[in-house]
């Protein structure tokens, strides 16, 4: 209890509060695109002067946010999906172990091959966690911001070149 008589009562796990039903619907409820965390680092970006496509198909694994131009993918990753800190949380799953471990396993193995293969293609692959972005969301602009300055004086010196 603290001062003003409030009891606080911790849980160890949320998912005791919950009923089957209620998770469910809550897990449906879970966008793929154009989550709050990617709608402020894209606005961020944008109030920058950078200007971006959105979940752009014609581009392998479907990024983010890609900026063609200057070949980079952004990924705007979320923890529980993509497996942040995976071998520790992997241990905690309770309901549906089964699943969930084969669901975020193969979506680990997914953006592994995605990476690899816009690697191979000649783009600059950036993946920011989401709470990252919502902790340190001008550090990961200044990311991506220094990888456009960084393609741009390779364009104009290749452009340079052409032109000698």
């Amino acid at each position: 209890m603290d001062k003003f008589g409030t009891r606080f009562v911790f849980f160890k796990d949320m998912d005791d509060l919950m009923k089957k039903e209620q998770r469910s619907k809550m897990m449906r409820a879970i966008k793929s695109k154009n989550t709050a965390i990617e709608v402020r680092l894209a606005k961020a970006l944008w109030h920058k002067g950078y200007r971006y496509r959105k979940n752009d198909k014609s581009v392998f694994g479907t990024p983010d946010l890609v900026f063609k131009k200057y070949k980079i993918a952004v990924f705007v990753d979320g923890e529980f999906f993509h497996g942040h800190d995976w071998e520790t949380k992997k241990t905690k799953l309770k309901e549906n172990r089964d699943y969930w471990i084969s669901k975020i396993e193969r979506n680990m193995e997914r953006d592994r091959q995605v990476n690899e293969y816009l690697l191979s293609k000649g783009w600059k692959v950036l993946r920011f966690w989401g709470k990252d972005i919502k902790s340190n969301l001008s550090v990961c602009v200044k990311v991506i911001v220094n990888e456009i300055d960084e393609m741009r004086c390779k364009i104009f010196y290749l452009d340079a070149i052409k032109n000698l």
